[in-house]
């Protein structure tokens, strides 16, 4: 009677002590998961609402970091071209989406649409009013390069309207061009309608019907080099889903 109730209390133990086993392997391999960075490059305009967006995205992804680079759409393909490593490209034109086409993952996802306002300093010194008083003499003016999606879009609001603005200055990013007229080192410049609402009273936003001629569509993609594909797939799927459109919507932007 001994041998067998031995053998089964020993039989016990070892069952009791695999299972102790197995939850401290599960325990050790969760204690050991490392935490993700992801990494989106985003153009400029973007800087308010894809923050807010991150920190939405972080909050239902545990262990998950949002880093974000912001620049002039331009500049950020160029980085990526170069071997940076992003994640995800949000652009604020389908033209330099395009010039990545060989590096994303998938097709891009369009997720908004924005149009260009003149921005002056609240009591307006120059007295701009219109696009037209844009090309005055005197009036200091700062645009976007050519190259960067604002600055594209400033060339075909011009051309629309058959005018030809002598800026003092073309920046790099949308973001330049505003801190210029909010600093007072421009008499007006053009930037996108989020960029005004965004600066609440350090501007003033004066709109225009020529915008009409440049609606700027913004386009996102996860990247194919991408060390967390399936999560940058994720983040794109939360900027064009219901937070994502709330966020950007209550920013001013349109939707694609």
């Amino acid at each position: 009677m001994r041998r067998p109730f031995a053998l089964i209390v020993t039989a016990l133990l070892l069952l009791f002590t695999a299972a102790c086993g197995s939850d401290d392997g599960d325990d050790a391999k969760k204690d050991s998961a490392e935490p993700v960075t992801l990494t989106v490059y985003a153009a400029a305009s973007l800087k308010s609402t894809f923050t807010e967006i991150g920190e939405k995205f972080e909050a239902e992804h545990p262990g998950v970091t949002v880093e974000f680079s912001f620049a002039g759409s331009s500049d950020l393909v160029a980085q990526i071209e170069n071997g940076a490593p992003a994640d995800v490209f949000a652009s604020a034109d389908t033209k330099n989406m395009d010039k990545a086409a060989d590096l994303v993952d998938g097709d891009p996802a369009n997720f908004a649409t924005n149009v260009l306002q003149i921005a002056t300093p609240p009591d307006n010194p120059a007295q701009v009013d219109s696009l037209d008083d844009l090309t005055a003499s005197g009036v200091k003016v700062v645009v976007c390069a050519p190259e960067v999606p604002c600055g594209n879009a400033t060339v075909t609001v011009e051309k629309s309207a058959g005018i030809d603005i002598k800026p003092v200055s073309e920046e790099q990013s949308v973001t330049d061009v505003l801190n210029k007229v909010i600093s007072g080192e421009a008499d007006a410049g053009l930037v996108y309608v989020t960029d005004v609402t965004g600066a609440g009273d350090k501007v003033n936003g004066i709109t225009f019907p020529e915008s009409d001629s440049a609606v700027n569509t913004y386009p996102i993609a996860a990247l194919s080099g991408s060390d967390h594909l399936d999560l940058a797939h994720e983040f794109v799927t939360f900027v064009t889903g219901s937070v994502g459109q709330g966020i950007l919507t209550a920013a001013g932007f349109g939707t694609p």
